[in-house]
């Protein structure tokens, strides 16, 4: 059974979709995310040696275009090719990451549950390859046949296998009044937002939303309303859609978490006695794998191959916990085996076929490294809740502010639920304070009006970025102390 959790809380989305009771995805936003935008924008510069431009779209960041067809060191696209000071419509496919702008493109689509809307690309039609049967591959291409717009094409979704003809033309219908509506506004100056695609709810909705995903379960009544007007849950052949109200925070009430804390150590050890180190670097992901205690006990390459084959699973599944995309190399232990090798790998595209989010299993290298591709969607689990650290200028990384806050506020409220104490002292930098107090003591104000509870700032100097106690106290003498850092 799948479930997805969505906790938003405190300016801070977080979700993850457990498989019976195990989590397999987390997602964190700590921004508003700008992928699906649209946007008049302006050229800036081009460069034709890459095939591409920078187009300011007003976000204070120039996004990248690419115009060419194929990589080339010429450009061969001149027809193609954007002119400096050119107002061009563009879509935002990949947002900013770190020092690199949004990436762009022209290529206009509007994703729905079931189809994505290619306006401007008549008869084109693409079905998921995951959706195997021929039988309802041709009933889908017919009824699309039927209801695209001549000037429109289309893609099926997974999700799209076993829908009507009326699921589709509902779909079909609200997506051709987001394109209008663009089109409507597309002369205005540019940079200007046309379009803002981006709700993390929905988006949601629209990703995990399927007859194998059991109940969307969300603590923010703001969320659940938005939820519940798409009308897509409750009905027959729909997930439920259930409001969680109780007092013990969302996640820690199905034991996710402390698996959410686990999933961004660097070490994971394999039920055998081995081991990963997962490395995150700027140019891709590398995955070590270690014997450890499996190693000297019978034999050798049998060993090696037991611990390999779990290791392989182990990292398809770490894959998708912490979204590691890109380049992805991992070093298995060495197998003399030729068939041993062959078999590792064909046991590893059977753990990433499972995953929704395409990903590629190369091959090994001459050096025995496997190398893996996987689609960029969203930055890593690492990158959406920790910071480069100051202190080693950018060696190591640190929790971010917005997620130490959100950590502290479900402490507080846990504390003042789940106990008697109704009065806390919280030690921090002044800073950390401030944004944990919230705007005008937004938050400060929420615990006196639900629990009658007290908090004491109490602002500390010169300690290490987002470090933390909070002290409970009862009849004004400290009795227990909790640090976190």
């Amino acid at each position: 059974m799948k479930r997805v959790l969505i906790d938003n809380e405190w300016n801070l989305f977080r979700l993850a979709l457990l498989e019976d009771g195990e989590p397999v995805e987390f997602y964190v936003e700590q921004k508003q995310s700008i992928v699906g935008n649209i946007y008049i924008g302006r050229v800036v510069q081009v460069v034709p040696n890459l095939q591409a431009a920078f187009v300011d779209i007003g976000t204070g960041k120039n996004g990248y275009y690419y115009y060419g067809k194929t990589r080339a060191v010429s450009d061969e696209t001149k027809e193609r090719k954007p002119q400096v000071g050119q107002q061009l419509l563009v879509q935002v496919e990949k947002d900013t990451i770190g020092e690199k702008g949004a990436v762009l493109t022209q290529n206009i689509s509007f994703a729905g549950k079931f189809l994505v809307l290619l306006p401007e690309e008549a008869g084109e039609i693409g079905i998921s390859r995951k959706i195997k049967d021929e039988s309802q591959r041709q009933y889908i291409r017919t009824i699309l046949e039927k209801l695209l717009p001549k000037n429109c094409g289309a893609v099926v979704r997974t999700n799209g296998a076993g829908r009507t003809e009326q699921e589709f033309a509902k779909e079909l219908q609200l997506l051709l009044q987001k394109w209008t509506s663009v089109q409507n506004a597309q002369y205005r100056m540019a940079p200007a937002l046309l379009w803002e695609e981006y709700e993390p709810a929905l988006q949601a909705a629209k990703d995990f939303y399927g007859a194998d995903v059991h109940s969307f379960v969300v603590n923010d009544h703001k969320t659940y309303q938005t939820l519940q007007e798409t009308g897509d849950f409750n009905g027959a052949g729909q997930p439920a859609l259930q409001w969680y109200q109780e007092s013990t925070p969302l996640f820690s009430a199905y034991y996710v978490e402390s698996k959410l804390e686990k999933a961004l150590a660097q070490k994971v050890w394999l039920k055998n006695g081995g081991f990963l180190v997962i490395e995150e670097t700027e140019a891709c992901v590398v995955i070590d794998v270690n014997s450890a205690k499996t190693a000297g006990k019978g034999d050798l390459e049998k060993n090696i191959w037991k611990t390999n084959l779990e290791a392989a699973k182990e990292v398809a599944k770490q894959m998708r916990l912490r979204n590691l995309s890109g380049i992805i190399i991992i070093d298995f232990i060495d197998m003399a085996s030729k068939e041993y090798r062959q078999k590792l790998q064909k046991a590893l595209e059977a753990e990433v076929a499972k995953d929704r989010i395409k990903t590629v299993v190369v091959g090994m290298t001459e050096l025995g490294l496997m190398q893996v591709t996987r689609k960029k969607i969203k930055p890593s689990l690492q990158k959406q809740v920790t910071t480069k650290c100051r202190s080693c200028e950018g060696s190591g990384r640190v929790f971010s502010l917005d997620w130490t806050v959100a950590k502290m506020h479900r402490e507080t409220e846990q504390c003042f639920a789940n106990t008697t104490f109704r009065k806390i002292s919280v030690l921090g930098d002044s800073r950390l304070l401030q944004a944990y107090a919230g705007k005008n003591n937004a938050f400060l104000a929420m615990m006196h009006r639900y629990y009658q509870a007290e908090v004491i700032l109490c602002p500390q100097e010169s300690t290490p970025f987002g470090w933390y106690a909070i002290e409970k106290i009862e009849n004004h003498t400290k009795i227990v102390h909790h640090e976190k850092g």
